[in-house]
């Protein structure tokens, strides 16, 4: 872990420079700082000299490459939060500990050096007088770009809007922003989508809430510039205050949401209103991109990279035996939650099959029988004298009532055989055991285990596997999903999501990371299993 929790770096070379260094200067950074990294700007300025003074690069297209640059070379930094920051004369939001400087960039003496920065550092953002200054290596050199053209300008507006889910807030995100920053005078609009716009999102269920996005935005945007007004709303539809505000000047989009601009002006003049300049950036593209993942920097691979890991902290319960220890795996009908048990088996896991014993617990002579027929009455049996679960499901289904009577009688059978089954494993030394059970959650078998673990589906796909599976109608495999819990409703339950979108080979890309991830957690405690791996 980096010594240092914030750091502000200074680039004091040309605009033309940026480039070609960003790559390198921050990835030193990297090395020193684990939060928040502030870029301060200044091109030329003598950090050596008796007072350094602060101030704001040129808002031109040479600004917009560099911003682009380091941006796009953050994102090769995993977890480096780098806000490039567009003027100064304010506090910031999480104070730097540490100053840094390239040594490339200050030549002389050192003690000059990094005196310079701490006064610097003061005047323009209000630092204490005596924060450790330090040279990095290895960040500066490289070709020059040509010279930019000294008149050259970006076009300004009043008023500008922007908008996007701008889900855990990335570098592409951080570009688009800062040139909506740099393109506006008085006020920046940000529309954040919510609502309906998010149901076609891939993981939408990943999608950080509302309130932590705007939050976010709000802290992003008053970092870099806090000279402007900012107005946060949440888009419901892909318009917004947009086609209604009669300041609005300009809309900052991007190739893929040129198309939507167009359409909002075409609102515009529906209203009575001027167009709005429609100014666009270019898409960042994405250095660390694997299979399924987006060319460009998205939110939506950035929630692809969440699955597997682990979410929010295993439950901490004395009565839970450390060992063996216990996954719950859960998921919605069509969610290949069992293809995941198998895979889940291979690795070397102890398999609990929740369906099975709840198949066990309804034979003639099993824990529930006796209970079932004496509370629904004998149509419900087979010639044979066996439970006709068919007959059974259709007295219950869409009667809470009734459905809560059957529960109450074969949940605790079930979970009691579970507990056999987890003794079971832990007398043969298996470390871990997979308990395999769609109703997880519901029958309250979240206390039986460590962790939960997710499977989900988009509602469509699951449809249509449902359909394939069971030859059911579209309407009948809707209502057979809609009865379910939804996958947000698990997810926020969950320590680990997976997901069985995409092809096979990905699940088990997915499956194995999880499971390595989960051995390092197990390490310190437990000794990790063994399983055969998948060529």
């Amino acid at each position: 872990m980096p010594p240092f929790g914030s750091g502000l770096l200074v680039l004091t070379a040309p605009l033309g420079a940026l480039p070609r260094r960003a790559a390198a200067a921050l990835a030193a950074a990297a090395g020193v700082v684990a939060g928040p990294l502030y870029v301060h700007l200044q091109p030329g300025l003598r950090l050596a000299a008796a007072a350094p003074r602060p101030a704001a690069p040129p808002a031109c297209p040479a600004l917009l490459r560099a911003l682009a640059a380091l941006y796009a070379a953050a994102a090769a930094q995993r977890g480096l939060d780098v806000r490039v920051l567009l003027g100064p004369g304010h506090r910031l939001a999480r104070p730097p500990r540490v100053l840094l400087a390239a040594a490339a960039e200050a030549p002389g003496p050192p003690g000059p050096v990094e005196l310079g920065l701490q006064r610097l550092a003061a005047a323009a953002y209000g630092c204490p007088p005596r924060l450790p200054a330090l040279l990095l290596g290895g960040a500066g050199g490289g070709p020059e770009e040509e010279p930019e053209d000294p008149d050259a300008a970006l076009p300004d507006f009043s008023d500008v809007a922007v908008g996007g889910t701008f889900d855990r807030l990335h570098g592409a995100h951080r570009f688009l922003l800062s040139a909506c920053c740099l393109l506006a005078r008085h006020r920046l609009l940000a529309g954040v989508a919510d609502g309906d716009l998010l149901r076609h999102k891939v993981l939408m269920e990943l999608i950080e809430p509302y309130e932590l996005r705007a939050a976010k935005l709000r802290e992003f945007l008053e970092d870099v510039k806090p000279s402007l007004r900012y107005d946060i709303v949440p888009l419901v539809d892909p318009y917004g205050p947009s086609v209604t505000d009669p300041d609005l000047q300009c809309l900052v989009v991007s190739e893929e949401t040129r198309r939507g601009g167009e359409a909002v002006n075409k609102k515009r003049l529906e209203n009575g209103l001027p167009k709005l300049a429609l100014y666009e950036i270019l898409l960042m593209k994405d250095p660390d991109r694997s299979q399924n993942e987006e060319e460009k920097i998205s939110s939506s691979s950035l929630r692809q990279r969440l699955l597997g890991t682990l979410l929010r902290p295993p439950r901490q319960d004395p009565a839970l035996p450390s060992r063996p220890y216990v996954i719950g795996l859960t998921g919605g009908t069509g969610s290949g939650k069992t293809s995941i048990a198998k895979l889940l088996g291979h690795l070397g896991a102890f398999l609990i099959d929740a369906d099975k014993l709840g198949h066990a617990v309804y034979v003639p002579g099993g824990p529930a029988y006796e209970q079932v027929v004496a509370a629904f009455g004998a149509e419900i049996l087979n010639e044979d004298g066996t439970i006709n679960r068919k007959v059974l499901g259709a007295k219950v289904f869409g009667n809470q009532e009734r459905l809560k009577s059957l529960t109450d009688i074969v949940w605790p059978e079930m979970a009691r055989m579970v507990k056999e089954r987890v003794g079971e494993a832990d007398a043969q030394g298996k470390a871990v055991c997979v308990l395999d059970a769609a109703v997880l959650l519901e029958a309250g078998w979240q206390d039986m285990v460590h962790e939960v673990w997710v499977a989900i589906i988009p509602e469509e796909e699951a449809v249509k596997r449902v359909m394939a599976r069971d030859g059911l109608s579209e309407e009948a495999a809707r209502s057979r999903l809609r009865s379910q819990m939804t996958n947000s409703q698990r997810v926020e339950q969950a320590q680990v999501v997976l997901c069985t979108l995409w092809e096979p080979d990905v699940t088990r890309k997915q499956v194995e990371k999880a499971w390595d991830l989960l051995q390092q957690r197990l390490s310190q405690g437990a000794q990790p299993v063994r399983g055969p791996r998948s060529p």
